[in-house]
């Protein structure tokens, strides 16, 4: 049997935890980063940290 909590649940996708304007930014920041072979090397890190970011969502969004 399903309750109305779950049906509820189920009707309304959890808040993103980064708004789109950071995960936008951050994706262009990492992807121009990547591209210069001298700051490629820890670049996802490196961007993540200064935008209090977790390194492993910004490594999704750029992929």
């Amino acid at each position: 049997m399903e309750t109305s909590k779950t049906r509820k649940d189920a009707d309304h996708a959890a808040p993103r935890k980064y708004p789109d304007e950071l995960r936008e930014r951050a994706t262009w920041r990492a992807v121009e980063a990547r591209k210069d072979p001298a700051a490629r090397t820890g670049a996802v890190r490196r961007i993540a940290d200064q935008l209090d970011a977790h390194p492993e969502a910004l490594r999704t969004w750029v992929n």
